[in-house]
């Protein structure tokens, strides 16, 4: 038996990720692999740090990709941060709030959960409340961009209440980095993951990870030893570090990191503002073609993510169908609902490169030829 090559079809990705990777990006992996101790390599991997710093709006020196996708970010934070028995309050408000909840149990902490609707965001007052319930907690967990149904919630707000309060705060974002405002010091936010396949338009598979001075010292402190070897951060951290220094860990996905390096490049000419404003504006466009459709959306527009659209599917539609459709007829993907909007809602996603006049026109075309 023969086996051919594998060419996948030219699709426009407008679900909730991977997002469209920016043609230079694609470039980028197929320059020629050179092993992750080379001189040139380590030097690379220190401008990677430095944009991530941008991206991030951070100082923090523990600013890292991790060598795995968005999900091992957030295990990346809760197996360093977190040790058996503590206390963590964790916000659920979508799909990856619960992810965090089970990342606490599994990790033998408690999680005392605050939930929120689907499609609403986090709430501060409950969140406060529950925080004076439980002056033990030592962290507050939460997702800033919730994939799952596109509410964004008051990152700056609850990590002030985590100051307040004396807990180290975990951030998830995954869709916020690159597509929303988001500013690390500024907002006092002590471990924060994201991923590089959304508004970051790069490859599936990489996790830039930012750990402030404060949860640095809280990995250093631990009493139990970090229970993954392979997140373990305090392993990690000589891996980062320059050429001279660099100790081995393991074998970096040196041509993911080319492209992580050409992504981040792109957004940092750019200019982050300037990217946060696109993306609002795709959004704005996308919003009046939905609604001229008779389409509604899931979350409220004061909450809404412009780089994730979620919609709720009109009565008599088949959500399958209609996905089948896209994809067939016209290469684009869209994405269905999960948990409590699977059947019920679906998600388009703006992200990166995808944030762009052409894919909203055909988007809003394809759509609405389908549905007539």
């Amino acid at each position: 038996m023969s086996f051919k090559p594998f060419n996948p079809p030219a699709r426009t990705l407008m679900g909730p990720g991977p997002s469209d990777v920016h043609p230079q990006v694609l470039q980028a992996l197929g320059k020629p692999t050179v092993g992750h101790l080379d001189p040139s390599f380590i030097g690379m991997m220190d401008e990677v740090k430095s944009l991530l710093q941008y991206a991030f709006q951070t100082q923090n020196e523990f600013t890292i990709a991790v060598s795995a996708p968005g999900s091992a970010g957030m295990e990346t934070c809760f197996v360093n941060l977190m040790e058996p028995g503590e206390k963590v309050i964790v916000c659920r408000n979508g799909v990856f709030g619960e992810r965090m909840r089970q990342n606490v149990e599994r990790l033998g902490g408690e999680a005392i959960v605050v939930d929120d609707a689907w499609g609403t965001p986090v709430s501060v007052e409950k969140v406060e409340a529950a925080l004076k319930a439980h002056p033990d907690a030592s962290i507050l967990a939460f997702v800033h961009a919730e994939t799952s149904t596109g509410a964004l919630s008051d990152a700056k707000a609850l990590c002030a209440l985590a100051q307040q309060y004396d807990c180290l705060s975990i951030v998830d974002a995954v869709t916020s980095l690159g597509g929303v405002e988001l500013r690390v010091d500024d907002w006092g936010i002590d471990a924060i993951y994201s991923g590089s396949q959304k508004c970051l338009s790069c490859v599936p598979g990489i996790s830039p990870v930012s750990f402030s001075p404060k949860a640095v010292a809280k990995l250093k402190a631990r009493q139990a030893p970090v229970s993954s070897w392979f997140l373990d951060q305090t392993l990690v951290m000589g891996y980062w570090s320059g050429e001279g220094k660099r100790s081995y860990h393991h074998t970096a996905p040196v041509n993911s990191l080319y492209a992580l390096h050409e992504s981040l490049r792109l957004l940092h000419d750019e200019g982050l503002e300037n990217a946060w404003a696109r993306h609002a504006a795709m959004h704005q466009k996308l919003k009046a073609g939905l609604e001229q459709m008779g389409l509604s959306f899931v979350v409220d527009e004061a909450h809404r993510l412009p780089q994730l659209n979620a919609v709720y599917i009109p009565d008599g539609v088949n959500d399958a169908e209609v996905r089948s459709q896209l994809l067939n007829r016209f290469n684009l993907e869209i994405g269905a609902g999960l948990g409590d909007l699977a059947g019920k809602a679906w998600r388009i996603g703006l992200m990166g490169y995808a944030a762009r006049e052409e894919n909203v026109t055909l988007c809003l075309g394809a759509l609405n030829e389908v549905l007539n």
